[in-house]
């Protein structure tokens, strides 16, 4: 069996430069990460003025999202009280997120990286992970 291969540096910035680019289209100054298969961080930018907070939110969203394979955002419906997964938000370190923004990167199947976006509304933050991934595809 071949391992799985992680998103490489150069995929990594050029998704960060495409979600930087719709963060600048929407007016909305993001944090952007981009975490490899293994949930570590590979390539990070902070827009100018993009709320400080917002930084390990968006890292631990790509690590949410690569860790688990899932978005942040369907994490969410299955994360509530009465769901398969409430409480999950409080293990790992309290590092998984469950509210939108947050992507997996999938090559051939596999989760090979994810991007995590954060300093606007949930709406906003996953827009721009979307252009993010959208040039991965």
């Amino acid at each position: 069996m071949e391992p799985i291969k992680s998103v490489t540096l150069a995929e990594a910035q050029e998704i960060v430069a495409a979600a930087e680019e719709k963060a600048r289209q929407i007016g909305q100054p993001m944090n952007i990460a981009v975490a490899e298969v293994g949930g570590h961080l590979k390539s990070f930018a902070r827009q100018e003025e993009a709320w400080l907070a917002s930084v390990d939110i968006a890292v631990d969203k790509a690590f949410t999202a690569a860790a688990l394979g899932v978005s942040t955002g369907e994490l969410a419906d299955m994360a509530q009280p009465g769901q398969p997964l409430f409480g999950i938000n409080t293990t790992n370190g309290g590092r998984i997120v469950i509210f939108g923004g947050g992507i997996p990167l999938t090559r051939d199947g596999n989760v090979v990286g994810a991007v995590g976006v954060s300093g606007g509304t949930v709406d906003q933050d996953t827009e721009v992970a979307e252009a993010g991934v959208a040039v991965f595809e």
